[in-house]
């Protein structure tokens, strides 16, 4: 009897123990999980400053994996006598595009495709230039003489492409809402640099429907996002009263924003003359359709909408003004995205103990 009621005892004793420990290391793990999202935020924004160059390399010069140094963005010369092209991959109003090989790695040449569209063509490369950082495709070289601009290959290609991407054979431990949310965030990333740039204050215009928005970036093979085609972002200029307008024609649908539509209905026909301009507040419009689209059908994704609910409704705000700026965006992104893995890792930890009890 006395055996028999010290192993009770004992085992008493050992589950208040574990009963103790189990909020203690909830506790430890909370902080521990803090700390590291924290850190790993802080280390991603070291790596990826929004007026850095990507890779280390200074302003004119690029290096691509495996590359030891940077090297000179190409000239027409070396573009000329060191680029083979492939083949075609693309065609659009401004630019052909080709696959290329170049010193044993591929990459993308894009030409101008009628001269009618030299503006916008010379437009995208200044902007390519300007905007080089981690949140913009690599520029390899370029040509004015033969219009022409050199840039890294990314095999998975438009963003669009991310659910056949992430729901092929081999990839189902990436579809997930944390790694969609992850490229949501980036994809928002990039509009908060763009409307700070360092060529000021510029629109993504771009983007009159939602899979032409998603075919202005790239998905990169370890599932990052980059700005890819960059021929219309037109500069806002406060100071000077200037703004923007995305084309010379009327604009339709509910994907973009209200003042980019004919404001005078139908009964006075459209003129690029007197369509009122606007801001980059016309790409925050869009975000929540964007994102909406990043982070697919798969679980757990309804639970991330649903911390965004009341931050997507502020970006459709009809007065642009009450719109929030793409900073408060990007801030509550993080924040969700730290909360919801934090409370997905405790869920974790809790299973397994109670498995163990």
């Amino acid at each position: 009897m006395q055996v028999t009621t010290s192993g009770n005892q004992g085992s008493s004793m050992r589950q208040r123990v574990t009963l103790t420990l189990v909020p203690l290391i909830a506790v430890i793990l909370t902080v521990t999980t803090i700390f590291r999202n924290e850190l790993l935020d802080a280390l991603d924004w070291l790596k990826r400053p929004v007026d850095s160059k990507s890779d280390s390399c200074p302003s004119g010069y690029f290096r691509l994996e495996g590359m030891k140094d940077c090297m000179p963005w190409l000239s027409c010369e070396m573009i000329q006598s060191e680029v083979a092209v492939i083949e075609p991959i693309g065609q659009g109003a401004v630019k052909q595009v080709f696959l290329g090989h170049w010193k044993g790695n591929r990459v993308v040449l894009s030409r101008l495709a009628a001269s009618k569209f030299s503006d916008d063509f010379f437009h995208g490369l200044e902007m390519l230039k300007g905007l080089q950082s981690a949140h913009v495709v690599k520029l390899l070289g370029f040509c004015e003489e033969d219009p022409t601009i050199l840039t890294e290959y990314h095999p998975f290609g438009s963003l669009a492409n991310v659910d056949s991407v992430l729901e092929q054979e081999g990839q189902g431990d990436f579809n997930t809402w944390e790694v969609r949310f992850q490229l949501a965030l980036e994809y928002a990333r990039f509009l908060r640099y763009l409307h700070n740039s360092p060529l000021g204050p510029r629109v993504m215009c771009d983007s009159n429907d939602l899979i032409k928005t998603l075919s202005q970036y790239l998905l990169t093979t370890d599932l990052h996002v980059l700005a890819n085609d960059l021929d219309a972002l037109p500069l806002v200029n406060r100071s000077a009263g200037v703004l923007v307008k995305c084309g010379h024609r009327q604009l339709q649908g509910d994907f973009v924003a209200p003042e980019q539509l004919w404001p005078f209905g139908n009964t006075v026909p459209f003129s690029d003359h007197l369509m009122p301009p606007y801001d980059e507040k016309t790409d925050i419009w869009k975000v929540p359709d964007v994102t909406d689209f990043l982070l697919g059908q798969v679980e757990g994704s309804d639970v991330v909408r649903l911390h965004l609910f009341q931050l997507h409704q502020d970006c459709k705000r009809h007065k642009p003004q009450l719109r929030p700026s793409m900073l408060t965006v990007v801030q509550t992104y993080k924040a969700v995205y730290n909360s919801l893995t934090q409370e997905s890792e405790l869920f974790g930890i809790r299973t397994e103990m109670l498995h163990e009890l």
